[in-house]
């Protein structure tokens, strides 16, 4: 069976695709098979074409780049390729992999079919993303040795090997990368329907008693993103035990655990409501810069942007213009204002 990762063992640490054990909670935050991967339609079919074809031919797996943003699977996602393939999963991420010889040790460590997982692909230095090139195509480095009068280039032959490439931000992958990969992929934010059975499945595994109503109002509050629920599914099952006298998760007590949390019944938290609140109040609706806003809520501008802003775009709070932020109707509705005069009319 696939394993979930292990703590930080230096640059990359090997994954027994076929023997490691897992534990209940792992097993509910990573499936390990695509029967077990829920929602993803599409890129779960493209990658069981990829993984079939790749049984039947008896080759080892194209490259594969899976974007989107945090939280929707794309880990789970390589671990599963390593169970479907029965090879190891090597996991690394782009900001550790600082130089060459770091690439190499990783590489030459590999075995045939092996698949190599790095997360945050985008941050790999662009020094080390040359020599991606030809590991990728020739499955082979050249490596210089020394500098000035004494440098030399040794070349090292590498097993055919599997790149899993996993990104945030694809726009800030380099053309010459993005076109080495045979598959590029991208994963959505999960549907209520689908994010009430993740959290079925997950208190299942985690011996939680819980009501559909229950696994229904936490699927609506956690900004449709598996990794959120399976947060929360943890805060609500702590609330029923302590403040309920059954333990069961039902509509009411997930509603007041996450009321507790500052989520509302639409899944926004206090930080959402914070920047609309500063675009509205300060700003007069916007347009604002994101570092402006992140100064005025003492967040990283990151941060605001990778976590908080697709979904406010996403669900209508928000609008991003050339020159800005500017809140939505929606948006001032959310945060129980009128929006600013002339607001509504500039965004229709």
């Amino acid at each position: 069976m696939a394993s979930a990762p292990e703590p930080n063992k230096g640059l990359g640490y090997i994954s027994n695709a076929l023997t490691s054990p897992v534990t209940a909670a792992e097993s509910a935050l990573r499936p390990l098979s695509f029967d077990d991967f829920a929602g993803q339609a599409k890129t779960v079919e493209r990658l069981k074409v990829m993984t079939d074809a790749a049984r039947r031919r008896g080759d080892p797996l194209n490259h594969i780049l899976i974007s989107g943003p945090p939280g929707l699977g794309k880990t789970t996602l390589c671990f599963i390729l390593g169970h479907e393939m029965g090879k190891n999963v090597r996991v690394t991420s782009g900001p550790v992999v600082e130089k060459a010889g770091d690439l190499a040790g990783l590489l030459t460590n590999l075995e045939e079919g092996d698949i190599l997982f790095i997360d945050e692909i985008h941050r790999i230095p662009k020094a080390v993303e040359e020599y991606l090139y030809s590991a990728m195509e020739d499955f082979r480095l050249d490596i210089m040795i020394d500098q000035g009068p004494n440098a030399r280039s040794v070349r090292l032959s590498i097993p055919k090997f599997t790149l899993v490439g996993a990104t945030t931000r694809a726009g800030l992958l380099t053309a010459p990368l993005r076109s080495r990969f045979t598959l590029q992929t991208r994963l959505d934010y999960y549907g209520v329907p689908t994010l009430t059975g993740i959290i079925k499945r997950s208190c299942g595994l985690l011996g939680v008693r819980i009501e559909e109503t229950g696994a229904r109002e936490i699927a609506m509050r956690c900004r449709g993103t598996p990794r959120v629920a399976n947060n929360l599914i943890n805060f609500v099952r702590d609330y029923a035990q302590e403040r309920t006298k059954t333990g069961v998760i039902t509509r009411e007590v997930a509603a007041a655990a996450l009321e507790l949390l500052e989520i509302d019944a639409t899944g926004l938290d206090e930080m959402d409501k914070r920047m609309l609140r500063i675009i509205a109040e300060n700003y007069r609706g916007g347009p604002v810069g994101m570092s402006t806003i992140a100064v005025a809520v003492g967040e990283e501008s990151e941060t605001l942007e990778e976590v908080h802003e697709p979904f406010l775009i996403q669900e209508g709070y928000l609008q991003r213009t050339p020159q800005g932020r500017m809140i939505t109707p929606k948006g001032y509705h959310a945060i129980g204002l009128k929006a600013a005069v002339g607001a509504q009319d500039e965004l229709l």
